[in-house]
């Protein structure tokens, strides 16, 4: 009888999700004299929030959301659920009846519902930072909005570039000296490179990158020397590393990595990712004792790690 039951709601698992049913355009009504009709309540007129996943295979109501959702059996014990970039991943073992799966989604819905708009709203923010490597373009450095402009008569180094003010450093001081040109009417730095208007869109792009990795390089230089002696701590080696998932790490000689993108933030994040690191060189474990270490220099770190974690950085490829 188990095996029968067991062959019955397999056979039913992948039913594939069934396109909505296009209701008719509603009719228009002419004006009549006397009593309005009632409106109707907004819920009713206004389509539900849609998510769908691109392998679904069946598709649910939560909340006030209809979801689509990838649906998966395994050799596993509980229902599990997933929210990740692509939507709702549901994994339940091989002898789950699917009126379970439903109630445990429902037990869940706003988590789900709210993770997909979180997850909906992140894609949104990440597509709104995608660079037209292009004479104009801008970039975030150290908080700031830089320009770039194609300038063939720039007398330029090996690297390509360098801010209209020759100290950096006035760009966290004096940004509207710093150039004649605007954005939103707002006074902004510009980066002059050597390269005439018709470069490439990976010529542009390389000569950005290289500037920025020297000017990381000599701002997290600075920040290891202002934060090293705080902490008692010796650093003997500077790499860059261009890591997709991970910030910085040390090493018990004394070697520090840090990510050279750490450069698009403002400088108090940098130094929450500087002083983690240099904190290491005490307390080589995320301990209670590590985090108070890192406290002692950066009272507010974890506001500027949830920053670190929020931000949107530019995609480069």
């Amino acid at each position: 009888m188990r095996s029968f039951l067991q062959l019955a709601l397999d056979l039913f698992d992948a039913a594939p999700v069934q396109a909505p049913v296009s209701e008719p355009a509603p009719q228009a009504v002419p004006a009549l004299h006397g009593p309005q009709q009632p409106a109707q309540p907004i819920a009713s007129v206004m389509a539900p929030a849609r998510f769908s996943h691109p392998r679904a295979n069946r598709e649910t109501r939560l909340c006030d959301a209809q979801v689509a959702y990838e649906f998966k059996r395994g050799k596993r014990r509980t229902i599990g659920m997933q929210v990740g970039p692509d939507g709702l991943v549901v994994s339940a073992p091989r002898w789950a009846p699917l009126y379970e799966v439903e109630a445990a989604l429902q037990e869940k819905a706003s988590w789900i519902v709210r993770k997909l708009d979180e997850m909906r709203e992140r894609q949104q923010r990440l597509d709104s930072t995608h660079i037209e490597w292009r004479d104009g373009t801008s970039f975030p450095f150290l908080g700031e909005t830089v320009i770039v402009v194609l300038d063939p008569t720039h007398a330029y180094s090996a690297v390509g570039g360098s801010l209209k003010a020759d100290d950096v450093e006035v760009l966290l001081h004096t940004e509207a000296q710093a150039s004649n040109l605007t954005l939103d009417g707002v006074p902004r730095l510009t980066l002059h490179i050597g390269l005439p208007q018709h470069a490439s869109t990976q010529q542009i792009r390389d000569t950005v990158q290289a500037w920025l990795m020297r000017q990381a390089h000599r701002v997290f230089t600075e920040r290891l020397q202002h934060y090293a002696p705080q902490l008692g701590v010796q650093w003997r080696k500077l790499s860059l590393s261009s890591a997709g998932t991970r910030w910085g790490s040390a090493s018990s000689d004394g070697a520090i990595r840090l990510n050279w993108r750490l450069i698009h933030f403002r400088q108090s994040v940098i130094d929450y990712v500087v002083a983690h690191e240099l904190s290491h060189l005490r307390v080589m474990d995320h301990s209670p004792r590590f985090w108070d270490t890192v406290r002692s220099v950066v009272p507010d770190y974890q506001s500027l790690r949830g920053e670190l974690r929020d931000e949107a950085l530019p995609r480069w490829h």
